[in-house]
């Protein structure tokens, strides 16, 4: 289980255990500079390192391999590490992905207004930074609060505002044809962008079609607009435990 940028290990199914109560081994962990993880020596955050984490995680678990499910930044690590390391991922669970190689530099404006914000003024700044004021009414309360609970779980603040000016800037693969040499059951789950500009369908919506035979899985269209997959953690986990039994794990 790997967590987005600010989150922490619990923002992956948000504190669900049907993949546990389903007889499954799940393994999470805080990326470095979040949580409890210490920051990262020299405020190296970029894809290479987060991916070699993920390595070390699984070599210390004694797990050869597993369902990699990862939102956000996770699955961006989780798409750089199968690239890098295919045999050791039985399936891909690409929770709310971002990144488009066409688009990389596009918002790290927003991403160091964030950081500068959280510095300057801590998860007041943060939330102000981030404008949930501009989120569809619906939905301004639930994001204003699970961001101040996400960021109250951080031992190191300074850390993750470091990791949100490097993360954005660092590329885990470089064009979307990458994604077509992946050939383990995978599942994409996106986002509709009234709730979630941020992590646009259009994006999700291309890694699927990239990667071969992979599914897409978001939430119907309103009216009225419904609460996005990703929020919730018992639907996600059961698209997930899905997942697992088409690959056999």
């Amino acid at each position: 289980m790997l967590h987005g940028l600010t989150a922490s290990r619990r923002y992956v199914v948000m504190g669900s255990t049907a993949l546990q109560r389903s007889g499954r081994r799940v393994i999470s962990y805080d990326a470095r500079g979040h949580g409890a993880s210490s920051p990262a020596a020299g405020g190296d955050y970029g894809y290479d390192v987060l991916a070699a984490d993920l390595l070390a995680v699984l070599d210390g678990a004694g797990a050869e391999r597993a369902l990699i499910a990862g939102a956000s930044m996770g699955a961006h690590t989780a798409v750089r590490f199968a690239l890098e390391h295919p045999g050791r991922v039985a399936a891909l669970g690409l929770i709310t992905p971002a990144f488009d190689p066409a688009g990389h530099a596009e918002g790290l404006a927003r991403w160091d207004a964030l950081a500068q914000g959280l510095r300057r003024g801590g998860i007041d700044g943060f939330v102000q930074a981030y404008h949930v004021e501009e989120a569809p009414e619906q939905w301004r309360e639930t994001i204003e609060r699970v961001l101040r609970q996400r960021l109250a779980a951080h031992e190191h603040p300074a850390a993750v505002a470091d990791a949100l000016e490097a993360v954005p800037r660092s590329r885990p693969f470089e064009s979307m044809g990458d994604l077509e040499t992946l050939t383990m059951p995978a599942l994409v789950v996106a986002s509709r962008d009234e709730a979630d500009p941020g992590h646009p369908l259009r994006v999700g919506r291309a890694w699927a079609e990239a990667i071969p035979g992979a599914g897409l899985l978001v939430e119907d269209e309103g009216p009225p607009a419904r609460s996005p997959i990703a929020w919730q953690g018992g639907q996600l986990s059961r698209a997930l435990i899905e997942l697992a039994e088409s690959a056999g794990t």
